[in-house]
């Protein structure tokens, strides 16, 4: 009964975030770069703080480095502390000026210094470096933790292996 809870909740509260998400949006212009990327440039500091700090949170964070941390101690979390202050970096000194210059993406910072092969070539390496590097760790991570967070085993009378 509580597996059925669990889930039920889960889809509820999944649900409820993809209808808020698409009521709060579906007037939203999406045809330029400065409305995709800057949401118009209407945003506020709140928002752009909260996004900030979730582009740097995925299950690799949640699960791998609490797991890593619960087994070789909180060393393991030096490297995020650290991102703190980049993070901070970045949202002090140079994303005003990424604003002001009209900048949505690295890639097109690169285009606007140097030419378009070079943002072809940043785009590749980014993309293929997200699918292949960072993209089966969320993935595997995400699965591990949902698998354990809703009890899917018990759930589907599967057995661990």
């Amino acid at each position: 009964m509580d597996s059925v809870l669990t889930i039920t909740s889960f889809a509820f509260f999944t649900i409820l975030v993809a209808v808020l998400t698409w009521v709060l949006t579906k007037e939203t212009e999406l045809n330029s770069n400065e409305g995709f990327f800057l949401a118009g440039r209407s945003l506020t500091f709140p928002f752009i703080a909260g996004s900030l700090l979730l582009t740097n949170l995925s299950t690799e964070q949640m699960v791998g480095l609490n797991g890593s941390a619960f087994i070789s101690g909180l060393s393991v979390m030096a490297w995020e502390v650290v991102a703190v202050i980049t993070l901070v970096l970045m949202a002090l000194f140079f994303l005003p000026r990424f604003l002001r210059a009209g900048i949505t993406t690295v890639p097109e910072y690169l285009r606007m210094r140097f030419d378009g092969p070079t943002e072809l070539i940043c785009s590749i390496i980014f993309l293929a470096a997200y699918a292949v590097i960072l993209l089966p760790i969320i993935l595997y991570t995400g699965a591990r933790g949902l698998l354990d967070v809703l009890d899917l085993q018990k759930l589907l009378g599967l057995s661990p292996t």
